[in-house]
């Protein structure tokens, strides 16, 4: 009898063990599956939204709320730039558009793209020896490529455009730099600049666009420029960054003249380093205060055209090369 009530207990178990087992199975399978399936949508998600070249970039529009509209009027601001910062009247600055360097309203690749730039702000900046908000960076445009003043950075126009900015770089990675920011790199040559041969590139690839004399060509139907001027009182002053022979010829290696692509450039480095110093080599507005950029002059560019300098090269090296130094 004691027998019999013990076999019987031991099955009780068998069965309750394998009918465990049988659940731990299938809870297994279930969040086999549930994990499988969150891995997929997240690697879908990923491959739908994510860009990492600005090249990938695809237009949005913006939706309409408070924030969509905010980034629409930052896009005023950055492709009609002309037509805001006026004081009793008076435009504050030049009539150039900061889309006449950010490209494409700063969508396209190796033309300064504002594309996943909010990503990499704070930064460290040389000019102002100190690590900078995405604000000051923008105001630096403002007092030297605009050469007009800073604006307030709580002001509506800079959320405007910082949200404008953060809009175009929604399907960017939040933790790295995007390939396509900034310039296109080239091969210096080991020479002073050919400004007679800048001369012959600007007039047969620049000046139908930009002017014989660079003054650019004005819009026929609005304001600002079509074209804008490469020197003279209405461009860029000699602080800001394209007044810098080697990042001039990055820029117009990557972008110029018009049709050029940052993999089917139009021009060879060395034609895009002459022609950018023929450019520069005119007079523009001047930028005040200039000897106190750099304040850690190690850090100064070697193309920075302005002294004072941390070695005895003159400043006619500094800004037309050889930069072998």
């Amino acid at each position: 009898m004691e027998y019999k009530r013990l076999t019987n207990y031991v099955k009780a178990l068998g069965g309750i063990a394998l009918l465990s087992l049988i659940m731990c199975v299938c809870l297994f399978l279930f969040a086999y599956e549930q994990g499988r399936g969150n891995i997929a949508s997240a690697k879908e998600v990923l491959d739908d939204s994510t860009i990492v070249h600005v090249a990938d970039y695809v237009p949005i529009t913006f939706k309409d709320d408070a924030e969509g509209k905010l980034a629409a009027y930052g896009e005023k601001l950055i492709k009609n730039t002309y037509d805001y910062f006026y004081e009793d009247g008076k435009k504050i600055g030049n009539n150039l558009a900061c889309s006449n360097c950010h490209l494409n309203g700063g969508t396209k690749a190796f033309a300064a793209p504002y594309v996943g730039l909010h990503q990499v702000f704070p930064i460290y900046i040389g000019r102002e020896d100190k690590v900078e908000s995405l604000e000051e960076r923008i105001n630096g445009c403002f007092e030297r490529s605009m050469n007009g003043r800073a604006i307030a950075e709580n002001s509506n126009e800079m959320r405007a455009i910082i949200t404008y900015i953060k809009q175009v770089s929604q399907r960017t990675h939040n933790d790295k730099r995007l390939d396509g920011q900034g310039f296109v790199k080239i091969e210096i040559p080991d020479r002073a600049a050919d400004l007679k041969h800048g001369q012959v590139i600007y007039a047969n690839q620049c000046s139908s666009c930009h002017g014989e004399q660079g003054q650019g060509q004005k819009n026929p139907n609005a304001g600002g420029y079509l074209y804008p001027p490469l020197w003279g009182a209405d461009s860029y002053n000699d602080g800001a960054g394209m007044a810098r022979m080697l990042t001039a010829a990055r820029f117009i290696k990557g972008n110029m003249p018009l049709g050029a692509t940052y993999d089917e450039p139009l021009l060879s480095d060395e034609e895009a380093y002459d022609v950018a110093a023929y450019i520069n080599s005119f007079d523009r507005p001047k930028k005040a205060n200039k000897e106190k950029d750099y304040p850690n002059l190690a850090k100064k560019p070697k193309d920075c055209a302005y002294p004072p300098y941390a070695d005895d090269i003159s400043a006619e090296q500094h800004k037309y090369g050889p930069f072998n130094f």
